[in-house]
């Protein structure tokens, strides 16, 4: 944590009151990641101006934004059974919970994300070539239904699983002209920066969705959305990441207009021909 700060500041120092704040982010992470900005301003003794300035001093754009990167990277830290731990018993009803969680992970996307950044990596993707979408495990989902839904749209986005010769073949096609993103999330799988690090070498734009400002995927990427990702249970949830995926399909069909609709029209007539549905 403490590494991390002094990265944050880049060499700038804080101001006595400001201090206070950031040693309550590096003595208590836990409790600062769950903090309001009025409870993190009595922990550390100073008004809620203070608390707001500190986290602009480490280049947020306030304490919310701050607090996701800092609940992340705490729960980061932590195995599956950890985190499993870090929420047990906070609920008697984890269904209940579980919809509760999501519902702020939402309100807390909205007050820290930034739509430009959602509209400019749509219109990236509808610019590209041909965009690939990579995520492992569970985390590949959002990029599966970007995907399914941008192909359906006309657009040549396709999901390539994470590792072994098939990522390879799919980066060796690619150029300046086309896109990777990637989806970031909690644990980052040593094949995905690997790929991620082949796209830069061969002059891929790579755009992230991740948890964490400092995911080593975000180094030199030409889009980074950061989006908070705690669930209830062991794994992080998705509903942020998914939400900021039906954000940006909703972006290519504007961007695309009667071209998107004509590709949409002709997609069906080939379902109805093929008597799928």
């Amino acid at each position: 944590m403490a590494d991390w700060i002094e990265a944050a500041l880049g060499g700038g120092r804080l101001g006595r009151a400001a201090e206070r704040v950031v040693g309550v982010l590096r003595d208590e992470p836990k409790f600062a990641s769950y903090a309001s900005t009025a409870e993190l301003a009595e922990r550390a003794d100073v008004n809620v101006a203070t608390v707001v300035r500190a986290a602009q001093a480490l280049g947020y754009t306030g304490w919310p934004a701050l607090r996701v990167e800092l609940r992340s990277r705490y729960l980061a830290s932590l195995n599956a059974g950890e985190v499993l731990a870090e929420h047990a018993g906070a609920d008697a009803d984890p269904v209940r919970a579980a919809f509760r969680a999501d519902r702020e992970g939402l309100r807390a996307l909205e007050l820290t994300l930034d739509p430009g950044r959602v509209s400019a990596l749509a219109e990236a993707i509808h610019g590209a070539r041909r965009t690939r979408v990579v995520g492992s495990g569970t985390f590949a989902a959002p990029g599966l239904q970007l995907a399914h839904a941008a192909g359906i749209m006309g657009y040549d986005v396709e999901r390539v699983d994470v590792g072994g010769t098939a990522l390879v073949n799919a980066l060796a096609r690619m150029g300046p002209r086309d896109l990777l993103l990637a989806c970031d999330l909690w644990r980052l799988p040593v094949a995905l920066r690997a790929a991620a690090e082949v796209a830069r070498d061969r002059g891929v734009p790579v755009a992230v969705i991740t948890d964490r400002r400092d995911s080593p995927l975000a180094d030199g990427a030409e889009h980074v959305l950061l989006v908070p990702s705690e669930g209830v249970g062991m794994f992080p949830s998705l509903t942020p990441t998914t939400a900021v995926v039906h954000a940006v399909l909703a972006e290519l069909a504007r961007i695309g207009g009667e071209a998107v609709l004509e590709a949409v029209r002709g997609t069906e007539r080939l379902w109805e021909q093929s008597e799928l549905f």
